[in-house]
């Protein structure tokens, strides 16, 4: 049985099973809607949104499914096939970030933004069931808020661009979820394209398609399972020390952002930074140029070396930025060691989460067998992984 239609029947069992669970909490029998939001593996271009310059994300095959309806009673009810203890009924002037609410507050939160942006409001119904591994750093917020926003979209009969609510969702992560993140998981999410990754200038949101045709490679994502809560995590620190650092470099030249700042720039100024900085801005520096050959790689077919770039970010991430940790390093290093891998990286904030690898397609079992013996006796976990391909963003099914 080909790929594909495994993929088709797990969409079906899905939706199938998101339908029958919308029905059983609300006691609907028609008139539903089905959505699916992707999940995102950023390829390569790590910790470069915010700085500016290019990264370059796929949307991927594994996310959330919904149900959704309106409803006349001006209640927001929010349900969960993966979370059933956790769900609401609240009304729509009570939509206010509240902790207890965990989950919820992504939908919360894009919805409050969509009925004051547009003055459109109504109450929903929604049922949520995802397949994609929550906390492994493959988007699960950015799914959830796009999901929820293409649904209100949809049936309030809105007139907004995807751009519009790619960046509507992305103020949500920062102002209302408190996530200081840049950019690209929203715009993945929102315009993924099957069998290509995105090239996107985070600056000017410039972007274009790639092809992401891996031939006798599969792209294997590696979870951890060591969680990282990316609010509670070291992201924010990270970033103010580019911020600090792009401050520091400017009062001798002039650069928008640390990508603008060129490597013989940073070298003649790093007197000015601490030793934290310098690393930080390295890595941002070099990386963006990762991610400019890494898709020329792609869009020449030379795999062999999209993989090396993708050791090498790896290898950046662990000692300039350093996000990685004994988890992500032993997946990922363990992982370049192997004859029939063509690179491995972490991807996401890191603290946690996963690795990517390209997986030659005739040693799928015996790499998924070799390396989570390795990650067991190393690091006392057991490691998932999930086969998976690019994919459309998200909309109605």
């Amino acid at each position: 049985m080909g790929s594909e239609n495994i993929s088709e029947e797990k969409s079906v069992t899905l939706k199938d099973a998101v339908l029958k669970y919308f029905r059983e909490k609300t006691g609907s029998s028609s008139g539903e809607r089905i959505f699916f939001s992707p999940g995102r593996v950023n390829l390569i271009g790590e910790h470069i949104d915010y700085n500016g310059g290019l990264v370059f994300p796929c949307a991927i095959d594994k996310g959330i499914y919904a149900a959704a309806k309106k409803n006349s009673i001006g209640k927001l009810n929010l349900f969960s096939v993966n979370f059933p203890s956790i769900h609401c009924s609240i009304g729509l002037d009570e939509l206010h970030f509240d902790n207890q609410h965990e989950w919820m507050n992504y939908p919360k939160g894009v919805l409050k933004s969509i009925f004051e942006l547009t003055g459109e409001k109504s109450g929903f119904d929604i049922a949520y069931f995802g397949d994609l591994p929550n906390g492994a750093g493959l988007s699960s917020s950015a799914s959830i808020e796009l999901l929820t926003a293409v649904i209100a979209h949809t049936l309030l009969d809105l007139k907004l661009t995807m751009l519009d609510i790619v960046k509507l969702c992305r103020d949500v992560e920062n102002k209302y979820i408190g996530v200081n993140c840049g950019i690209m998981d929203q715009f993945a999410v929102g315009f993924g394209k099957k069998e290509r990754a995105i090239l996107l200038n985070c600056e000017t949101l410039d972007y274009s398609y790639a092809p992401f045709y891996t031939d006798d490679y599969t792209l294997i994502i590696t979870n951890s399972n060591k969680r990282r809560e990316l609010a509670d995590s070291k992201y924010n620190e990270r970033r103010m020390e580019c911020e600090s650092a792009l401050g520091k470099l400017n009062t001798r030249i002039t650069a928008e952002n640390l990508c603008r700042v060129s490597d013989g720039e940073l070298e003649l100024h790093k007197n000015l930074l601490t030793e934290n900085e310098y690393l930080r801005a390295l890595h941002v520096i070099t990386e963006n140029q990762r991610t400019i050959d890494a898709a020329e790689a792609l869009k020449n077919g030379d795999l062999k070396l999209f993989g090396e770039l993708m050791n090498r970010s790896h290898l950046s991430l662990k000692d300039n930025y350093m996000v990685t940790g004994k988890e992500l390093d032993t997946l990922a290093l363990s992982a370049q060691k192997m004859d029939f891998v063509c690179g491995s990286r972490m991807t996401g904030a890191g603290f946690g989460g996963a690795v990517i690898s390209l997986v030659r397609n005739d040693s799928i079992e015996r790499f998924k067998s070799e390396l989570g013996k390795i990650y067991e006796q190393e690091c006392g976990l057991t490691a998932d992984f999930y086969s998976v391909t690019a994919s459309d963003g998200a909309g109605e099914i």
